[in-house]
């Protein structure tokens, strides 16, 4: 007889308050020891809120109702405390600073396992492996707070691993981790997964990284209702076309696939790895020319494609420019984090920004943006020192997106968080709730125009955090992280927002690790390492050359499939989606 259950589920329908329907609604599911179920969903559809349940959170710390029932190794939820359902499930929240609680990295790592009272000598043989899978030992003394967004997620983990449950959950793990992260955090998951005893439960858009350690697909629709649920092969790649209309995030290579297959290329199978692809591609006799880049984009990225402190030219003055900037972290005994960074920003560029976590990329941008303090005269964005403008100046100039949304939210609702950018902007009262209406209803928030902004799920704080950058017109936009917790649809319709900006003129810079949406949006690329700018130029030439591997990243999943094609050398270049051959240029 089959072992009982980690997890049951029943009908399980949850309503925050203030909302008007629940979601997720009425997923019912189980999930067993040795199970790595992967989670997916459109963004609002309750796949964090579904998360929140396994361990108790709601209904008994969230201001939700839950209906149904949730078993947790044959506990009722409703009957037990988080205390006691957290020996059976360990969470790893979307934001990792909401379950920093200790002044040092090995106290937060110990903290839970004490709070089992554990002999500290088990305690502290948990933290120390712990820490060494996520690769933090090293810094056990350091206060979390100066870890880097990407460091602060793998102690979360770290966290997660050392109460040593039966059941693991994560919520987007490998959201602000760099490639190395990500390898460090699958690997470990791998090692849990082999071992076949836990049992996990992954949210993650990720997928190139996740879908060789998963073996079940849970999908749910826009209404948080289970639509598909069975092994990653059958979900992946035999609905893969249904997934991507629910604007479902999907392998890189899936996508790559399902293009080429309309063009006309033979694809028997959908792929799901680079290496899928790449065999897929070798098996093919004849592939049709790759799509060539846009004019206009290829001699706009060549004509920025100068050294980081080489003036910009006259048809591209530039709208921001960094000399001998250096920043410490905490004051200034503090460690140096950005160091002596010379920086042009070409007026109407769309730069990237890349580099491993802690190397430096979000602090540059807060200093671009007055965000931290810079010193003085180090900064200038259209004539204009942060350092010394007040925030009102500031704003006309630069919009800022933190990596938290939750950052920048002051209002109780989301009209209202709406309303006061259009208020700082001087707006007429009697023009301002036209506005409003057409911020909501541009990013997919109409619905929920009087919840509280600290409710809305991931994507939909990160959404509205855009809307109200936005607001101000600023002729520069500085995001970090943008398409994080967005699906893939909400990524896609924000980058076409910040690419017809961009085309309108607005100078946008972007802080990301997802170096495949560097390759289809940016047309600059600086590559940070260290708290210094290495290099600098055109998104191809810098996606194809030294500089990436050098500062310790991965080459973007459709890179990394096509640079290795022996029979088709012509296709190594292609970085971009849009390279890849459209219907009508099927191979001959």
């Amino acid at each position: 007889m089959p072992a009982a259950p980690l997890l049951e589920l029943d009908a399980v329908r949850i309503r925050h308050s203030g909302a008007t329907r629940p979601t997720p609604d009425g997923v019912s599911l189980d999930v067993r020891a040795g199970e790595v179920v992967l989670l997916l969903g459109p963004s609002g559809c309750g796949k964090s809120t579904l998360t929140l349940a396994l361990d108790g959170l709601v209904p008994h710390a969230v201001a939700a109702e839950l209906a149904g029932t949730v078993r947790v190794a044959g506990l009722d939820t409703r009957e037990h405390p988080v205390a006691e359902l957290s020996e059976h499930v360990a969470m790893v929240f979307q934001d990792p600073d909401a379950q920093v609680v200790t002044g040092s990295v090995l106290d937060e790592v110990a903290f839970g396992p004490e709070n089992l009272l554990l002999p500290a000598e088990t305690v502290l043989e948990r933290a120390e492996r712990a820490l060494k899978l996520v690769g933090l030992w090293d810094r056990r003394d350091d206060n979390p707070d100066v870890l880097s967004g990407g460091g602060r997620q793998r102690l979360a983990i770290a966290c997660a691993l050392a109460l040593a449950s039966p059941v693991l959950v994560l919520d987007e793990p490998t959201a602000n981790l760099d490639p190395a992260g990500i390898d460090e955090v699958y690997a470990v998951l791998r090692e849990l997964a082999n071992e076949r005893d836990h049992a996990i439960v992954l949210v993650e858009h990720n997928l190139d990284s996740a879908v060789d350690i998963v073996d079940r697909v849970v999908v749910l629709d826009a209404a948080g209702r289970v639509v598909a649920d069975g092994p990653v092969a059958e979900v992946l790649r035999g609905r893969a076309e249904e997934l991507a209309s629910l604007g479902v995030w999907l392998p890189v290579s899936t996508l790559a696939g399902m293009r080429l297959r309309e063009a006309g290329v033979p694809m028997a199978t959908l792929p799901l790895t680079p290496s899928e692809l790449a065999a897929a591609l070798e098996a093919v006799d004849s592939l049709p020319a790759p799509v060539p880049e846009v004019a206009e984009r290829v001699e706009g990225a060549l004509a920025s494609a100068r050294s980081a402190s080489e003036p910009a030219s006259a048809a591209h003055p530039p709208a921001i420019t960094v000399r001998g900037c250096s920043v410490r972290r905490g004051g200034r005994r503090g460690p140096v984090v950005v160091d002596e960074v010379d920086l042009d920003v070409a007026s109407g560029d769309f730069l990237a920004i890349v580099g491993t976590n802690g190397a430096g990329k979000t602090t540059l941008v807060q200093a671009i943006a007055g965000v931290i303090p810079a010193p003085r005269g180090t900064v200038d964005v259209l004539g204009m020192d942060p350092s010394s403008a007040t925030a009102r100046e500031r704003a006309r100039r630069i919009g800022f997106v933190f990596q938290n949304p939750e950052h920048q939210f002051v209002a109780h609702t989301v009209a209202d968080e709406l309303d006061l950018g259009f208020r700082l902007q001087g707006v007429p009262d009697d023009e301002r709730a036209a506005e409003i209406e057409r911020v909501l209803h541009r990013f997919g928030l109409g619905e929920l125009r009087d919840q509280h902004p600290f409710l809305l799920s991931g994507g939909q704080k990160r959404r509205l955090s855009v809307g109200t950058a936005l607001v101000a017109g600023a002729p520069v936009l500085v995001l970090d992280e943008p398409t994080f917790g967005q699906d893939r649809a909400r990524a896609s319709e924000l980058l076409d927002i910040l690419g017809r900006l961009n085309a309108e003129g607005t100078t946008v810079i972007i802080v990301t690790h997802d170096l495949q949406l560097v390759a289809d949006h940016a047309n600059r690329v600086a590559v940070m390492q260290g708290g210094r700018i290495i290099g600098v130029g055109p998104t191809g030439e810098v996606l194809a050359g030294p500089l990436i591997e050098a500062a310790g990243l991965r080459h973007p999943p459709l890179a990394r499939a096509t640079r290795s094609l022996v029979r088709h050398p012509e296709w190594q270049q292609v970085t971009r989606m849009s390279q890849l051959p459209r219907p009508g240029r099927a191979a001959a």
